[in-house]
């Protein structure tokens, strides 16, 4: 009886290390970012917590776009740092897509996300994992939530009359992006692979490839 205890605890002791060295809580309060530190760790350095101050809490500005333009999409980004988010598996965004306007289907490798509109309204979703591929989507307004997760591929499309905006909040630090377009197009893939990929011929190809190659 007392070495099937023993087993069950040991099995017991080995799956919470499992989890434990999988996603680790916090050994402190907080570890604000030291942006000037040269150590490389997962995430950046701690900032000394005698010198951490309410504005390493802080960022004022999303209240207006800004950030980040694609005039190819027509969608800006703006990036919401705040340094006391570091180690925390956070990040966080405002988005605003002009009438007309996307920010293409992409995906996080690192991150689910989870948007509310904030003005505007938009057509945003997502699409599962082969071999389904079925598509989850709504149409959007101002105050609705949306979540997506992670490393689905999804898209955010304005298809109305006026600017829309979004605020993202991602789980992770370094989330990653893949735009789908760009790494097809923008890339180094051979045109004959892409023709094949894409069940269609080497010209059709080449004229794709041009738009997303032109500066």
């Amino acid at each position: 009886m007392a070495a099937m205890l023993l087993l069950v605890a040991t099995l017991v002791a080995l799956g919470s290390g499992r989890g434990d060295a999988f996603d680790p809580n916090p050994l402190q309060d907080f570890c604000v970012a030291d942006t000037t530190s040269k150590v490389r760790v997962n995430g950046l350095s701690c900032k000394d917590p005698a010198a951490v101050v309410p504005d390493d809490f802080f960022f004022s500005g999303v209240d207006k776009p800004g950030g980040t333009t694609s005039k190819r999409y027509g969608f800006s980004a703006l990036s919401v740092p705040i340094p006391g988010l570091n180690t925390l598996g956070q990040s966080h965004a405002r988005v605003d897509v002009a009438p007309g306007g996307v920010f293409p289907p992409h995906y996080h490798p690192r991150a689910s996300e989870t948007a509310v509109v904030l003005e505007g309204s938009v057509y945003f979703g997502f699409l599962s994992s082969y071999p389904d591929n079925k598509l989850f989507a709504k149409v959007l307004h101002k105050g609705d939530v949306f979540a997506i997760p992670q490393g689905l591929v999804h898209f955010l499309y304005n298809n109305g009359t006026a600017p829309a905006a979004i605020y993202a909040t991602l789980s992770s630090q370094n989330p990653g992006l893949e735009l789908l377009g760009d790494a097809l197009f923008a890339g180094a893939l051979p045109d004959d692979l892409l023709a094949r990929t894409l069940l269609t011929d080497k010209h059709t190809v080449d004229h794709i490839t041009a738009n997303f190659r032109r500066s």
